[in-house]
């Protein structure tokens, strides 16, 4: 652990693999080289597909907590990890974290607060659990218009059920800078920063991606809840959709994502 007299400032740009969904290796080694350790990650999801890269970059000595409201999927992510890492899994509800005040020196959050129930609430608890002069790094889905992908599956599943839409393909997209911006502001958060990043993504199989947004979410309990159509029916009608737009396979897609850094004050600025 980097003592906290010794960091220095620097200026985080994040950047993303989309296919990973999660932070490059680049923005792993700057997190680790300002904040050292402990760090703390909040949904686990994110950590079972790629935060394998995050515990390679830092050093051996740094200590990282993967936390998800999920405890399966911790399970799943653990298996990503070897005997004695530092690394710990904790089941977290990341609007009431299970941690004292101050405890980690940055935090990282992958394509999750949109889905938290009390946004406000998870940014107040980040906040304590960060020590003074830490670092909240935190990502969302840019809106419908950059992002076809979400924008297709939700008006073809529309189309379907045109009385009573499934919504699940609307939330990952709707949240917007000026709420995020003001809540950072109310809980406490200075130097906050935006970065858009655009990137194309190939996919090889519309079916196979259509099928994981309907199976692999709320959609499938939506979609069966509504019943008179199968799932495979909306899994149809949104691969036609994405080859009218896209033409056949494989193809390029474009994607957004904006990436919001945040620091908490220092403990001088604090203390004032």
């Amino acid at each position: 652990m980097l003592p906290r007299a010794a960091k220095q400032s620097l200026a985080v740009s994040p950047a993303y693999s989309f296919d990973s969904t999660t932070l490059t290796e680049t923005e792993i080694r700057r997190l680790a080289a300002r904040f050292g350790s402990p760090l703390l990650v909040v949904d686990c999801e994110q950590v079972r597909r790629q935060y394998r890269a995050l515990r390679d970059a830092l050093p051996t000595d740094t200590s990282l907590t993967a936390t998800d409201l999920n405890a399966p999927m911790l399970k799943v992510a653990a298996t990503k990890f070897r005997p004695g890492e530092a690394v710990e899994f904790r089941t977290a509800d990341a609007t009431a974290l299970p941690f004292a005040d101050e405890s980690f020196d940055a935090i990282v959050c992958q394509f999750g607060v949109m889905f938290f129930p009390d946004k406000d609430k998870s940014y107040r608890e980040v906040f304590r659990v960060l020590a003074a002069g830490g670092r909240y790094v935190f990502s969302i889905w840019d809106s419908h218009r950059h992002n076809p992908i979400g924008r297709i599956a939700h008006e073809a599943i529309g189309s379907i059920f045109p009385t009573d839409p499934p919504q699940f393909q609307s939330v990952p997209f709707a949240y917007r800078f000026e709420p995020i911006k003001e809540s950072l502001i109310d809980a406490g958060f200075v130097g906050i920063s935006a970065t858009v990043l655009k990137a194309q993504k190939r996919v090889a199989d519309f079916a196979m991606l259509a099928r994981g947004l309907v199976y692999g979410s709320p959609i499938i309990d939506q979609v069966q809840h509504r019943g008179g159509v199968e799932p495979e029916q909306v899994v149809d009608a949104i691969v036609r959709q994405y080859r009218d737009e896209f033409g056949d396979e494989p193809a390029m897609i474009p994607l957004q994502a904006i990436v919001f850094c945040a620091d908490k004050p220092s403990a001088a600025v604090s203390d004032k």
